[in-house]
């Protein structure tokens, strides 16, 4: 089973691309996702959070708005907020990928937007990362409820640039050009992707 890590700096497409993999039959582990499903009611990660940072707790579930709210700007508050989710997002990754390896399935991706800042790229047989110009990024990520000028460049602060993820990357695909310029790219990175040799799953991934 091959282990496709799917990232890309905010606003550039991954989330449409994720889609299209989807539809075409392929597993997608969603971390973002993954960590939703933690914050909410009767979460895991829940007592834990609502321990550290008592205002985000509401209704059983941790309010995520006012969660990044308390840890915008805060880098100590983040990283024990990372410290609580990081270890649950993981094994919410090993579950999804045993499950996928006890069904045979030829490959998986990985949809993680911070696959390179957490040292995940070392965990996948190949990255494939989504991209577009910085102008066009920017106007997306605006267009995104409670977005600010301000949020964003604080977010792209804490990801690696995108031209470095480029460089990084096993294969990249724009998605400029809209869906279906952009599903060609995927078909194209899948090709290759097909005649690799997976190095990555065995049982007890860790």
């Amino acid at each position: 089973m091959l282990i496709l890590g799917l990232t890309g700096s905010i606003a550039m497409g991954k989330s449409a691309a994720a889609r299209v993999l989807k539809r075409r039959g392929i597993p997608v582990h969603d971390s973002d996702a993954a960590v939703h499903a933690v914050l909410s009611p009767g979460g895991a990660a829940v007592a834990a959070v609502a321990a550290a940072f008592p205002e985000s707790h509401r209704g059983g579930g941790i309010d995520r708005q006012i969660l990044g709210r308390l840890v915008f700007g805060d880098t100590p508050a983040l990283r024990r907020l990372e410290a609580i989710l990081h270890p649950l997002a993981r094994r919410a990754t090993i579950r999804f990928l045993s499950a996928a390896a006890r069904r045979r399935v030829p490959i998986v991706v990985l949809d993680i937007p911070l696959l390179f800042e957490i040292g995940a790229d070392r965990q996948v047989d190949a990255v494939l990362v989504l991209t577009a110009p910085a102008w066009l990024q920017r106007s997306r990520a605006l267009q995104r409820p409670g977005m600010t000028a301000e949020k964003l460049d604080a977010i792209l602060s804490r990801q690696v640039p995108d031209p470095i993820k480029r460089r990084r990357a096993d294969h990249v695909v724009t998605s400029a050009q809209g869906v279906a310029p952009t599903a060609r790219g995927l078909s194209a990175a899948l090709r290759i992707l097909a005649t690799q040799r997976p190095r990555c799953w065995k049982p007890g991934w860790r």
